[in-house]
């Protein structure tokens, strides 16, 4: 047992590139959606047509989540995440050259693309780099991080479009990827063992995580059945999730009357979202040690969906703009609460396959994301309201908080022959 004060803190090096990786896939992400009014104006798309833009990246996420997340397990992070950040921060800068909308669906799709693998990447870092105790924190600052990326997002582009046009922000923050992805290489490592900065103290208190074994199959991963509960939650939330993401600034300006500046109040659903996130990482670690891994994601996850739900009924209740916007950011953070524990839940489900657990998982929230925008563009289309939109998103919420209560995360992926699940073995 190594004592508390003679353990170092280089992991915590690796934390802070991690979050930093997180924060810029928030703000290139989001930067499409502050952009959203002035785009849809300059290049005469309707609301089908914004759908269509919002649902490429949300196709190409979905369809390469497991190759990447399967990528990271094999191959590390730090090339991975090279790779990833290099890709979509050149076509983040491209989407500056758009002029109309099948280019525009075009890059985005390539956006997205080059996205897929981001958050599984990061997780396999999480799992090499930070004992069991300390994940939920981890996952929490990592994902408060994109929260706070969202936030920063029209506050910082808002005003830059507003003095030299919507295309400057991309080409920006494309450049910025760029000077990233140079320091990520410099300063990230695979593991413990390959920084020799590492003392030993801190790496025992580390551990080594089960090496890799090639053995899963899609099948044995999708038939899972907290795995397959997990992902179909997780398509729920996300269809939710999607709409501050993509559809805010238009629905703010659109539906309830916000000039362009005012958007920048846009900011507020992540700012919550980025205390939710931190406050379900640090919840879960005491919950996990209170009421053990069967029942502390459960209570937490039901808990945030349960809460996301109720603001997203009540929302078309209300005339107030501003009550509007608040009970979006609550729903928001309720959503981001229990963030954590779903990504803590595929690294206990996945093990050594925790990638390719936590890539299914995305993938599913990015299928969600990509229906949410078809129906959401449809809808809106249809009746002229976003009220119909935010009930269908209340319902959505209200089943995947009950899908959740069937999730173990006791019951471990088994990926070899004769494996059998820790759950299984009670």
């Amino acid at each position: 047992m190594v004592p508390a004060g003679a353990v170092g803190a280089y992991r915590y090096r690796i934390l802070a590139l991690l979050v930093s990786a997180s924060l810029l896939t928030y703000l290139d992400r989001v930067c499409i959606g502050i952009a959203g009014p002035r785009i849809q104006d300059e290049l005469h798309l309707s609301t089908q047509d914004w759908g269509l833009v919002t649902g490429a990246f949300a196709l190409a996420y979905a369809l390469l989540e497991i190759p990447g997340g399967v990528l990271a397990d094999r191959f590390g992070a730090r090339a991975m995440m090279t790779r990833i950040v290099l890709w979509w921060s050149a076509f983040t800068a491209l989407t500056a050259l758009a002029r109309e909308r099948a280019g525009l669906v075009v890059v985005r799709f390539c956006f997205g693309a080059g996205e897929a693998g981001s958050y599984p990447t990061i997780a396999t870092g999480i799992r090499r780099w930070f004992p069991e105790g300390e994940r939920g924190r981890a996952f929490g600052f990592v994902i408060l991080a994109g929260q706070l990326g969202g936030a920063i997002a029209p506050l910082f582009l808002v005003p830059i479009q507003m003095r030299w046009g919507w295309r400057c922000g991309f080409v920006l923050l494309g450049a910025a990827g760029v000077a990233w992805a140079a320091l990520w290489w410099y300063g990230y490592r695979n593991s413990p063992a390959e920084a020799p900065a590492v003392g030993v103290a801190e790496r025992e208190h580390i551990g080594t995580p089960t090496a890799v074994v090639h053995t899963l199959t899609l099948r044995a991963l999708l038939t899972h059945r907290s795995v397959a509960l997990v992902t179909l939650a997780t398509f729920g939330f996300q269809s939710a999730y999607y709409f501050t993401l993509f559809w805010l600034p238009l629905y703010l300006m659109r539906a309830r009357g916000f000039s362009e500046g005012e958007t920048r109040l846009a900011a507020v659903p992540f700012l919550i979202g980025a205390l939710g996130n931190a406050a379900g990482g640090l919840a879960l670690d005491g919950a996990l040690r209170r009421w053990g891994e069967r029942w502390a994601p459960r209570l937490l996850c039901c808990g945030g969906l349960a809460l996301g739900a109720a603001c997203a009924f009540a929302v078309p209740l209300t005339s107030d703009r501003y009550l509007a916007l608040a009970l979006l950011a609550v729903c928001y953070g309720a959503l981001t609460f229990q963030q954590p524990a779903n990504w803590v839940v595929c690294v206990k489900l996945g093990g050594p396959h925790c990638g390719a657990v936590t890539g299914a998982m995305n993938s599913a929230g990015a299928l969600g994301g990509l229906c949410s925008a078809l129906l959401i563009g449809h809808l809106v289309s249809a009746t002229g309201s976003y009220d119909g939109v935010l009930r269908l998103m209340g319902a959505v919420l209200a089943f995947a908080a009950l899908l959740w209560l069937g999730v173990d995360a006791r019951d471990r992926l088994a990926t070899e022959p004769g494996a059998v699940s820790a759950a299984a073995a009670r």
